[in-house]
């Protein structure tokens, strides 16, 4: 074997259906340190909220002294001082949450920003079957409502759950200041509240997993049929009836889930708030007794009632956060499936970013798609560069594999793949495509303008360069007769042009980027009979020191090729020149001769 290794066929599977997210400490360290960048600003929140906390205090106290001193003595000076204090202090509370709730914004949607970031390099770095496997508008799902939902976590989660925290603590140890007998008696209520919490998270979080399903469901609904591919299908088997009933059922099915998961916790609630209404009528009642015996004063009473919905207040948002807590667990939890993700192509730590001299070389090579089925085996062969090599053979023989194995958007599973005498996967990634033009069949342009299309091969080509390439592809004279010549908006995915067209700039953005190592993969399969000749003719020019790998079904536009290579159930059946293989009389000749006949029936 080779000293690069096999790699693993199941280190990309996740299970969409995970269950409960478990908040262990691993979990709870991982999601801290996307907010350790922003460690000192949370700190400043903290801050802030200890301090918010103890003002909240104030007020309470404040009326206590107003009904027990000022109103008693008619002390008109103290009167007014404690109600200016109490003003004061609630100003002071009013600005210190301002400054909060900016920090929030701050530090959330930074956290969303960074995580947007990581997530997309990710996938960038993901191999080609991930993107072959995954549903359509699943990406999106987690890089769109799955992180945006993140920001409310720190806002809406943690600094609750630390206010909240702070307010019971403080709350609570003023209670037993002011009357041990009264605190007591305050908290037996609290357990009232906390009882059906935990099976109200388990409710909630199916609720908002099922719904996260849901939006995936959904989004990928309107990337498959309002894609430009997706949209032209629907239309041509008139099928919008059928895809708009798909979507209006995910989207009832996702709009139930929502208002499940919003109203599953209101019984439960209210019974929590006529929980919270015991409280000060046993105050009022033994408060009174405690009056009555001399033991408590009316303000005191009146200040515990008041610093009872300080204390019952936050115990019901923590048991609420409860539940916000699973669902941003749940959210971390699908962020981090993607995550978990080993790019299984990747960079090794002794990668070279200097490209070899020489051409390809396949040593014995084997891949499967699946561990337990071989799609290509003992494949060997050599691309001297300057020559041309070309793959043909039925469909599903394999061909398009081979070539995608040169730019390791797959990796072999057994044998090499050489550069030269230097392993491909002894390169980097970015030295090795940035060497390789690769031409698919499935014409890709942005929707943007011809000259943006052509310069995403080389952003510092010149005008000149430009038109160069252009006119070896043979498509300079026809851009150069529309009204904006290149500045021409292709639309999406090039849908404006006509298919030989789009196959030409894309042949004219390859020649453009000059790579030593050229891969047509069906690229003249869209042009007329003009049109290849003229390709196949600006090639022939463009390949003097390149490595060529052709594939192609007119077997016509191969017969000039150095080598051909006949692919068949992932083996190589047949190889040499085109004379020489019409001579073999085996699988070459078959197809040659069929289609030929085809072309040409008399």
């Amino acid at each position: 074997m080779s000293k690069f290794g096999t790699p693993s066929m199941g280190r990309m599977k996740f299970d969409e259906n995970t269950e409960k997210p478990d908040l262990s400490s691993a979990m709870l360290r991982r999601i801290a340190a996307y907010f350790y960048p922003y460690r000192k600003r949370t700190l400043i929140v903290f801050a802030v909220l200890t301090i918010t906390s103890l003002l909240g205090l104030l007020p309470p106290l404040l009326i206590q002294q107003i009904v027990d001193r000022a109103l008693p003595d008619r002390d008109l000076r103290l009167l007014a001082f404690l109600v200016s204090a109490s003003l004061a202090t609630t100003i002071l509370s009013g600005v210190l949450g301002v400054l909060q709730s900016y920090l929030n914004t701050y530090i959330s949607q930074h956290i969303v920003y960074d995580m947007k970031n990581r997530m997309y390099r990710h996938l960038q770095s993901l191999p080609l079957s991930f993107f072959s496997n995954v549903k359509q508008g699943e990406v999106i799902t987690r890089m769109t409502s799955d992180i945006t939902g993140i920001q409310g976590v720190f806002s809406g989660t943690i600094v609750n759950f630390a206010s909240n925290l702070l307010i019971l603590l403080t709350t609570s140890f003023t209670l037993f200041i002011m009357n041990w007998k009264l605190a007591i008696l305050s908290l037996c209520v609290l357990p009232l509240f906390a009882a059906p919490t935990r099976r109200m998270g388990r409710v909630r979080w199916k609720f908002a997993k099922q719904t996260q399903e849901k939006l995936g469901e959904q989004n990928r609904i309107i990337e498959e049929t309002l894609g430009l591919s997706g949209y032209l299908l629907m239309k041509l088997f008139a099928r919008e009836s059928r895809e708009y009933e798909a979507f209006r059922e995910a989207n009832a099915e996702t709009t139930r889930l929502q208002i499940r998961e919003s109203t599953a916790g209101r019984w439960f609630m209210m019974m929590v708030g006529t929980f919270g209404t015991i409280g000060p009528m046993l105050i009022y009642l033994y408060g009174g007794y405690l009056f009555i015996q001399g033991e408590i004063s009316v303000g005191a009473i009146i200040a515990f009632v008041a610093l009872l919905g300080r204390l019952y207040g936050p115990v019901g948002q923590l048991t609420n956060l409860y539940v916000d807590i699973k669902r941003s667990v749940a959210l971390f939890q699908r962020i981090f499936d993607y995550f978990d993700i080993v790019p299984e192509i990747a960079n090794l730590p002794d990668s070279s970013p200097k490209f070899p001299q020489g051409g390809i070389q396949f040593r014995d090579v084997g891949f499967a798609y699946r561990p337990d089925k071989l799609a290509l085996r003992g494949i060997s062969f050599t691309a001297e560069p300057g020559t041309m090599t070309a793959l043909v053979g039925p469909s599903g023989a394999g061909k398009t594999t081979i070539t995608q194995l040169i730019p390791r958007l797959y990796e072999v599973s057994e044998g090499q793949v050489l550069i030269g005498e230097t392993d491909v996967r002894a390169l980097t990634l970015e030295s090795l495509r940035s060497n390789i033009g690769l031409v698919t069949q499935d014409t890709y342009l942005f929707n943007g303008t011809i000259r943006e299309n052509l310069l995403y091969a080389d952003e510092r080509a010149d005008e000149d360069r430009m038109i160069a390439a252009c006119r070896a592809a043979y498509i300079h004279d026809f851009i150069a007769s529309l009204p904006d010549g290149y500045d021409t908006l292709v639309g999406n995915r090039g849908i404006k042009l006509s298919g030989g067209e789009k196959q030409r700039i894309a042949i004219a953005r390859v020649l453009l980027k000059n790579p030593p190592i050229v891969i047509l993969d069906e690229a003249t399969s869209a042009l007329d009979t003009r049109s290849e000749h003229y390709v196949q003719q600006a090639m022939k020019a463009l390949l003097v020191g390149k490595t060529g790998i052709v594939i192609a079904h007119r077997l016509s536009t191969v017969r000039s090729a150095d080598q051909i290579l006949v692919v068949e159930n992932g083996v190589i059946a047949e190889r040499g020149r085109h004379e020489e293989l019409l001579a073999l009389g085996g699988l070459y000749k078959e197809l040659h001769d069929k289609q030929f006949a085809v072309q040409n029936p008399d």
